[in-house]
C-alpha cells in the first residue's frame, strides 16, 4: 500500500500566522503615523511587506482592518487585579493602563481614532461597545470585590463606579495630553477611593514595576 501527501486544493487561500502578526503589526504603526483618514491598505502592505491580497484575504476593508485590531487591542492582557484591598487593586490597575497608554503607538492612536469616531458611526459603535465590555469586566470586578470586602458601600452604583476609576485616565491621556506620572497616580488613587466612599487608611506600598 502507497500513501500520497495530501496537497491543499488549487487556490486554497493560507493564512498564515505569521503574515497575519505582521500585517497587525504594521497596521498599528502605518495609524500611529497618518492616523485613520490617510490610512492605505497599500501602505499597510508595503509595511508589512505583503501583497494587498494577503490583507484582503483576511479583511475585506481598511475599516474591517481596523475595528478589528482595535478590538484585540482593547482585550489584551491585564494582571490579575486582586491585591486583597481596594487602593492595592486601584493601583494595580492604573499602573497596567498607564504602562499600555504610555506606549508611542497607543499615544497617537488613541486620540486620532476618538476624533474619527465622532465622524465614522461604525468606528464610534465599535470603540463603544469594546471599551464598555472591557471596562465592565476589569472594574466591576474590582467594584465587586471591594464591596464583598466592606470597603465600599453595599448600594454602590457600579457603572458610576467605573466611570470614576477609568474617566480620568483616558481624560488626561487622550483629551488633555499629559503625562501620567507616578505622583499622579497615587493622588488618584487615594481620590478614586475617597470618590467611591472607601475609609482613608495609611499609605500602602507602591506595586512593583510592570516589566516591559
Amino acid at each position: 500500500m502507497t500513501t500520497e501527501k495530501r496537497r491543499a486544493p488549487a487556490g486554497a487561500a493560507v493564512l498564515r500566522d505569521e503574515i497575519t502578526a505582521a500585517i497587525r503589526r504594521a497596521l498599528m504603526q502605518e495609524l500611529a503615523a497618518v492616523g485613520y483618514g490617510r490610512l492605505s491598505i497599500e501602505a499597510v502592505a508595503r509595511r508589512a511587506g505583503v501583497s494587498k491580497t494577503a490583507i484582503y484575504r483576511r479583511w475585506s476593508s481598511k475599516l474591517d482592518l481596523v475595528l478589528e485590531i482595535v478590538a484585540a487591542a482593547a482585550h489584551g492582557k491585564l494582571p490579575a487585579l486582586d491585591t486583597g484591598t481596594l487602593r492595592g487593586d486601584l493601583a494595580l490597575l492604573f499602573q497596567a493602563v498607564a504602562h499600555a497608554l504610555r506606549h508611542p503607538l497607543a499615544s497617537q492612536i488613541i486620540p486620532d481614532l476618538l476624533a474619527e469616531a465622532a465622524r465614522n458611526p461604525s468606528i464610534d459603535e465599535t470603540l463603544r461597545r469594546v471599551l464598555h465590555a472591557r471596562q465592565q469586566e476589569i472594574g466591576g470586578r474590582l467594584v465587586t470585590r471591594a464591596v464583598q470586602r466592606g470597603e465600599l458601600p453595599a448600594d454602590t452604583d457600579p457603572d458610576a463606579a467605573i466611570d470614576l476609576i477609568v474617566g480620568p485616565l483616558y481624560w488626561r491621556l487622550a483629551i488633555a495630553r499629559l503625562p501620567l506620572t507616578d505622583s499622579y497616580l497615587d493622588n488618584l488613587v487615594e481620590s478614586v477611593a475617597a470618590g467611591l466612599g472607601a475609609d482613608s487608611v495609611l499609605p500602602r506600598p507602591r506595586p512593583a514595576p510592570i516589566p516591559g
